[in-house]
């Protein structure tokens, strides 16, 4: 019997990705609303692909340090389940998205080493759930999507968050399973470890990427 493990396929930006994320059986997909990021997709196409989600996959829009001028524009033509706040945004700045908008919020947290750690307990406090990514170098035109991982041994004992985490940064079909063995993530998040080209999503891949992060040889924590 495969797990409940939840995957979350990010990036999606045509209808054959859509399909291929429900299709595979992710519990999540989500829509990146960043100009810099090569799986940016206008509020028209997002709305366009919202609509045809199956029941029960959960849609989430993902952006980096937006003003509330994109966010009304982006919740007011997708039907969203989500916001993912993937930027510097502060504590602050997440109540009052989620007091804002009245949908659920997940805040990306970077993690580089042990001294990153303690934010996560900070945004915990405010977030419906946190997604747990590898920092980005300080020279890096994105937040997040760069392919990076980092020290999985890190979250090892870190089973105690009252919110809900979902483990992110430099994951793919070869590795989730091994991630989730040793982190003890009950749910993960992919992008560019799908993908056949950088921004093109692969269906093959994302099969592969949820059979194995579903797999019955990865443990239920």
């Amino acid at each position: 019997m495969p797990n409940d493990i939840r995957v979350k396929i990010c990036g999606l930006r045509t209808a054959a990705d859509v399909d291929a994320a429900a299709s595979a059986g992710a519990t999540y997909v989500g829509f990146v609303f960043f100009p810099k990021s090569p799986r940016n997709i206008s509020i028209e196409d997002a709305a366009a692909l919202a609509v045809d989600v199956p029941l029960g996959v959960a849609k989430v829009a993902l952006v980096v340090n937006a003003d509330d001028a994109l966010l009304d524009a982006i919740t007011s033509a997708v039907p969203l389940d989500m916001l993912q706040l993937h930027g510097s945004e502060t504590p602050e700045r997440v109540a009052e998205v989620k007091a804002r908008y009245g949908l659920p919020v997940m805040k990306a947290v970077g993690i580089a080493d042990a001294s990153d750690l303690p934010a996560i307990d900070t945004y915990a406090v405010v977030a419906d759930q946190l997604l747990i990514d590898a920092k980005p170098p300080k020279d890096a035109p994105l937040p997040g999507g760069n392919g990076l991982a980092f020290d999985w041994t890190l979250l090892a004992d870190r089973k105690y968050w009252t919110v809900p985490w979902v483990l992110a940064g430099g994951l793919t079909p070869d590795n989730v399973a091994e991630a989730v063995r040793r982190t003890g993530a009950t749910q993960v998040d992919v992008s560019s470890g799908v993908e056949g080209t950088v921004g093109v999503k692969d269906a093959g891949l994302i099969q592969a990427f949820v059979r194995a992060a579903k797999s019955p040889s990865v443990p239920k924590l």
